[in-house]
């Protein structure tokens, strides 16, 4: 694995050390654009709404697990695509969590 990062910071078109984007950098960058901001409307609902009901927590812990790992191996190869869009889709997740937590508690404090 360290052979791959290594050959991709040697590549002269790399973006942190070259002038030009690999085509499959753009093809990384749209993909993690599009599941990224996939969960911006999710966000926008829940803050809308003031509640996270239906958001299962087990699967946005077990979310969140998977995209910090896929974070990190992005950090190893180097993939910046990879490590933009899972730290947004990090962050993202995370709200989305936080939120469902503090509205379920403002809800409780109202009973």
């Amino acid at each position: 694995m360290r052979l791959l990062a290594q050959e991709r910071a040697d590549h002269p078109y790399n973006l942190f050390f070259g002038k030009h984007m690999l085509n499959q950098d753009w093809l990384g960058l749209v993909a993690g654009t599009l599941t990224t901001v996939a969960f911006v409307p999710q966000v926008v609902r829940i803050w809308q709404r003031k509640h996270a009901d239906d958001i299962s927590t087990s699967m946005f812990v077990i979310f969140i697990a998977g995209v910090a790992l896929w974070l990190c191996y992005g950090v190893t190869l180097n993939a910046w695509p990879v490590i933009a869009a899972n730290a947004i889709t990090l962050v993202l997740a995370m709200t989305i969590l936080l939120l469902k937590y503090h509205y379920r508690r403002s809800a409780r404090k109202r009973e």
